[in-house]
């Protein structure tokens, strides 16, 4: 079964964790208990050596296993990293990303999914800035398990009692299986513009930031497949795990697709490829005239089309950004280019369009299903496309 790292902060609820990891541990999961300092001021760490057979940790510089660094080695081992109780503390540190404790690094460190089950005051919890800090760790893909109703130790009654043990457990069941749904699955993805050169300074390119891409790379990881981003010119840092291939012109993108299309089960083309290029790319920089200059652009080709031509039983997902009739022609371009789903967004929508974090996007079915998403981080966009995804695989393989 999973090796399971329990964190454990500072919480009144501390104690329940010793529930929690016995439960976890009944299901015939391995379980290491990592605390924080103020955790050990309710619970021993020897209650968790005792109960799980591993020796807690609480210090950066505690060394388990001589010669090898302990936090570097629980991130890597790790299948599931379970923060249960959560303090409002513990997820600020989380969200700025600060590595001050073994639990904060070995947060940074893993690869593995973070699940969080918050325990605090209803008044902090119900506070803008944990609900920001709660917001920007969703946004990264950590999942949280949502705090109960209760009376709370200090007397004050709301949201804000830590999940009975039976939900934390369920929620680490559900958390990973979601993590190994696609294991062994090659998914291909496309993501950002295309810079079409004019001469060696300027080009033909678009809006689109990556964004959108790069979190649907991040999801597929996240559920367990192998991924391989086909990325044209961003800003952004690739998500750990996936084979990036970084390309400047669709051409290249088309190129790179070819190659790599036949080795995957899933195709996700959310590239915003140049759709013409200049007919040809000055060998110098062009120096203002004053006069009137006609530029002659041509068709790049049709990378979409032309693999989900061949598409066999893969599942190929379409991307559209429209302006007008988004519908209609989203629906278009499903039916003619063959496509299993088509995501489609009005990027004259606030929120909804290039270079912002939200995206509002609309899900076309080849079977003619439409699915509403509402407008939500393109984080949490690209987990529902890749739950689609992972859906039809199960139905395929019965």
């Amino acid at each position: 079964m999973a090796k399971i790292l329990l964190g454990v902060t500072g919480s009144i609820a501390a104690y329940r964790a010793c529930d929690i990891a016995r439960e976890l541990m009944r299901e015939g999961h391995s379980v290491q208990a990592v605390l924080t300092r103020a955790a050990t001021r309710l619970i021993s760490p020897d209650t968790f050596a005792a109960l799980t057979g591993k020796p807690a940790v609480v210090d950066v510089f505690d060394e388990p296993v001589p010669g090898q660094i302990a936090h570097i080695r629980l991130a890597q081992e790790a299948d599931l990293v379970l923060i249960a109780p959560a303090t409002a503390h513990t997820i600020a540190r989380l969200a700025l990303g600060l590595a001050d404790d073994m639990l904060t690094t070995l947060a940074l460190a893993t690869r593995a999914p973070i699940l969080i089950a918050p325990a605090m005051n209803p008044a902090m919890w119900s506070h803008p800035a944990t609900q920001a800090h709660v917001q920007t760790l969703r946004e990264r893909g950590v999942a949280f398990i949502e705090p109960a109703y209760g009376i709370m130790a200090c007397g004050d009654e709301g949201w804000g009692k830590l999940a009975d043990t039976p939900t934390v457990v369920q929620a680490v069941a559900l958390h990973l299986r979601r993590a190994s749904d696609l294991q062994g699955v090659h998914v291909l993805i496309t993501a950002g513009p295309t810079h079409e050169p004019i001469d060696p300074v300027r080009f033909v390119g678009n809006r689109s930031s990556g964004k959108m891409g790069y979190a649907l790379a991040e999801a597929a990881l996240a559920h367990g497949a192998t991924v391989t981003l086909i990325t044209g010119p961003t800003a952004l840092t690739p998500p750990a795990g996936a084979t990036v291939i970084r390309v400047q012109t669709a051409q290249e993108m088309y190129e790179a697709v070819q190659v790599h299309f036949d080795a995957c089960e899933v195709f996700i083309a959310a590239a915003a490829v140049a759709d013409y290029r200049p007919e040809r790319a000055l060998p110098r920089k062009r120096k203002r005239t004053g006069e009137a200059w006609t530029l002659r652009l041509v068709p790049n080709p049709d990378i979409l089309a032309s693999v989900a031509a061949r598409k066999g039983d893969r599942f190929v997902v379409g991307f559209a950004a429209e302006t007008d009739k988004a519908l209609q022609h989203a629906q278009a371009k499903l039916s003619g280019k063959n496509l299993d789903l088509v995501a489609v967004n009005n990027v004259l929508e606030p929120g909804s369009g290039f270079e912002v974090d939200t995206n509002r996007l609309t899900l076309l079915y080849a079977d003619g299903r439409i699915e509403e998403l509402p407008m939500m981080p393109k984080r949490a966009c690209a987990e529902r496309i890749i739950e689609v995804v992972a859906e039809h695989l199960r139905q395929r393989r019965g």
